[in-house]
């Protein structure tokens, strides 16, 4: 049921940050990065989606991944995307960006 969760959750974000047309956003997008420093305070809190949005906008990322557990992920380096580490009850541990 967690990853079930987790896995629609992600899809969501990554869809919806998928919609913008070619070159709405242009260079704003080239320049964008991720600022975790930002958003350190939700460590300990438990992940809902709204918290997630909310997390992202404030770290100002174009994208946003949750990692479960031994959950598997790929290594690639992308400085717009925020990542958050989650633990087996769905509590962020750790944010950061990459």
């Amino acid at each position: 049921m967690l990853k079930l969760s987790l896995a629609l959750l992600t899809t969501a974000l990554l869809v919806g940050c998928a919609g913008s047309p070619p070159g709405s956003q242009g260079a704003v997008d080239a320049e964008r990065s991720c600022d975790a420093s930002t958003v350190q305070q939700a460590r300990g809190q438990l992940l809902s989606r709204e918290l997630v949005e909310q997390l992202q906008q404030q770290a100002g990322a174009k994208l946003v991944r949750v990692l479960a557990p031994h959950e598997a992920a790929t290594l690639e380096y992308n400085p717009q995307r925020l990542n958050i580490d989650i633990d087996d009850a769905e509590v962020i541990e750790r944010l950061r960006c990459g």
